[in-house]
């Protein structure tokens, strides 16, 4: 357990993962808490961070920074997703021991695990076969991430562990119709066609000054200045009219969602209370009678699914949208099926709370907010 003063190094703590566990570190009593933005620190810059280790000198870690994407923003920008993460995860991890840092969270994903992996995923299925192709650079780099805190761990008795979180969703997510995650496009594009649909211009425009978009073919930017009929032609390229919605793929694919509070709380818990001798349980002798330490790290999860197809529909059900709701079966699906077997965190004494219903509301809420705030604002 970590003393309440000790000095947290969050890193990402204004995405989506990063906030949530600031947050809970808060409610818990940790107070003496570091985060440095982008502008305030390129984690691909190495010399950087080594001047930040030796500037700040935290007693924890939590590597919540990574270079995330929607399946379109991984198949277009595939060397990113690999270079990028990897680069991050070098730099932090790598300077974490370099101080002395004895205790370090690192962030991952359920892509880790195979395209085929028999469900629901458990821990030990990490490299059985090969990976769902439109993710693999992420999921590689993810892997790697994972492997080094295990590497560190059994070469230099440090406790940096592992936590692979399922498709998350809450505060501060993501809401790019191209490069966010599929929870938050679907809501923004569902919402913006009931506006449309309703003829609601002014809560359209007050959408696009918080977040501008701009048109795939041509690079036009639409916001809040710009004329009906370039923001009709701009969203329509989306999939957004006021007659319908039309969203990627069959909608067939299963899907676990958490959200990300829990998450946080989650793996929070992890980092005060778990060690990583408790998390590799299951680790053969081979035939040489060497002990094999894998899978050490703990998938989280709420260990139950939904098709995207019935995730959409709550959703048009939570927005009130009138039009119909189509599908691309042209764009790909993705793995069909990501559940999380979640025995191991189970056993660490960690269960989640929240549905995937409330979620969705608990969402659509935040992120009406958001808008309300920006246009009282102006």
């Amino acid at each position: 357990m970590l003393e309440k003063n000790a000095k947290i190094y969050v890193a990402g703590h204004r995405g989506l993962v990063g906030s949530a566990i600031w947050d809970n570190l808060q409610t818990r009593g940790y107070r003496n808490l570091v985060g440095k933005t982008h502008a305030e620190l390129d984690l691909l810059d190495g010399v950087a961070v080594r001047e930040f280790f030796d500037a700040e000198r935290p007693d924890a870690v939590v590597l919540a920074a990574a270079h995330v994407g929607g399946i379109m923003a991984n198949l277009q920008y595939r060397a990113d997703f690999i270079y990028r993460n990897l680069q991050i995860q070098q730099n932090v991890i790598g300077e974490a021991w370099r101080h002395g840092v004895q205790h370090l969270l690192f962030l991952g994903s359920t892509c880790i695990y195979p395209r085929e992996a028999p469900q629901p995923m458990s821990e030990d299925t990490l490299l059985t076969s090969p990976l769902e192709y439109t993710n693999e650079p992420y999921a590689i780099a993810k892997i790697a991430g994972l492997k080094m805190c295990e590497s560190f761990n059994l070469q230099y008795g440090t406790n940096y562990i592992a936590v692979m979180p399922t498709n998350l969703y809450g505060p501060n997510d993501n809401f790019h119709l191209e490069n966010s995650h599929v929870l938050p496009a679907m809501i923004r594009k569902i919402h913006l066609a009931r506006c449309l649909n309703e003829g609601d211009w002014d809560a359209v425009r007050q959408d696009l000054k918080l977040r501008p978009v701009t048109r795939r073919s041509t690079t036009q930017r639409i916001d809040d200045t710009s004329s009906e009929v370039d923001i009709l032609a701009v969203l329509s390229d989306y999939g957004i009219t006021p007659e319908a919605v039309t969203l990627w793929g069959t909608g067939a694919p299963m899907r676990e969602f958490l959200w990300s509070e829990e998450m946080a709380d989650a793996s929070v818990h992890v980092l005060l209370n778990v060690d990583f001798r408790a998390t590799c349980t299951s680790s053969p002798t081979n035939a040489d009678g060497l002990r094999e330490v894998r899978n050490c790290h703990i998938n989280v999860g709420t260990g139950r699914e939904i098709s995207i197809r019935e995730a959409a529909e709550h959703i048009v059900q939570e927005i009130g949208f009138r039009g119909a709701l189509r599908w691309d079966a042209s764009k790909p699906d993705g793995t069909l099926r990501k559940l999380c077997d979640v025995s191991k965190l189970h056993s660490l004494g960690w269960h989640h709370k929240i549905e995937i219903e409330e979620g969705i509301h608990r969402l659509y809420q935040w992120y009406r907010q958001g808008i309300c705030i920006n246009h009282a604002a102006q």
